[in-house]
C-alpha cells in the first residue's frame, strides 16, 4: 500500500451516535459536522475509517485541492486566515510548494505554526449526491469511500 494522503470529511452530525464513534472523531479532530482533516493512509487511520465509515467521507485528495483548503479555510490561532506572506515568513514556501511537498510526505501541516488541522467547511454547494447521507457513495449516496471524487466534493464545500 502506497503512502498517500487522505482527506476525510464528517457528514453526519453529533446527535444518535455510540461513544466509541465519538471518540473517534474526537481523535481524527472531526468535532462538527463539514469538517475536514488531511491524514495519511496509515494502518491505524484506516481502521479508524472503517469504524466511522457511515458517518464520513473520504478519498485520496491532490495537490490542487489541498492548495485551495490552505487559501480559502486555513486557520491560525484567535480566528486568522492563513496567508500567502504568514507561509514565506515562517516556512519560506508558497502555497503551491507547501501543498505539493505535503502531499509527497516531505513537510506535514503541522510544521506551520499555529495553523489549526482541520478545515471548517460549508454545506455542499447544489446538496450531496441524490442517495442522501445515510447512503454509502458505491450506491448513490455520500458517505464512505469516494476515491478522487473527494476532490469534487472540497471543491463544493468551499
Amino acid at each position: 500500500m502506497e503512502n498517500r494522503r487522505i482527506a476525510i470529511i464528517r457528514i453526519h452530525g453529533k446527535k444518535g451516535l455510540r461513544k466509541d464513534i465519538k471518540d473517534t472523531f474526537n481523535i481524527l479532530r472531526l468535532y462538527k459536522k463539514h469538517n475536514c482533516v488531511v491524514v495519511s493512509n496509515a494502518k491505524n487511520f484506516v481502521g479508524m475509517l472503517r469504524k466511522i465509515d457511515n458517518y464520513a467521507s473520504w478519498g485520496e485528495i491532490n495537490a490542487s485541492t489541498l492548495k485551495l483548503l490552505l487559501e480559502k479555510r486555513g486557520k491560525l490561532a484567535r480566528k486568522e486566515r492563513l496567508s500567502e506572506d504568514y507561509l514565506k515568513a515562517k516556512l519560506k514556501t508558497s502555497f503551491d510548494a507547501f501543498s505539493k511537498d505535503v502531499i509527497d510526505f516531505k513537510k506535514e501541516l503541522k510544521d506551520v505554526p499555529g495553523l489549526k488541522l482541520f478545515f471548517k467547511l460549508s454545506p455542499p454547494k447544489g446538496g450531496f449526491e441524490r442517495g442522501g447521507i445515510k447512503k454509502q457513495f458505491a450506491m448513490g449516496g455520500a458517505s464512505g469511500y469516494r476515491k478522487d471524487k473527494i476532490n469534487d466534493l472540497i471543491v463544493k464545500m468551499v
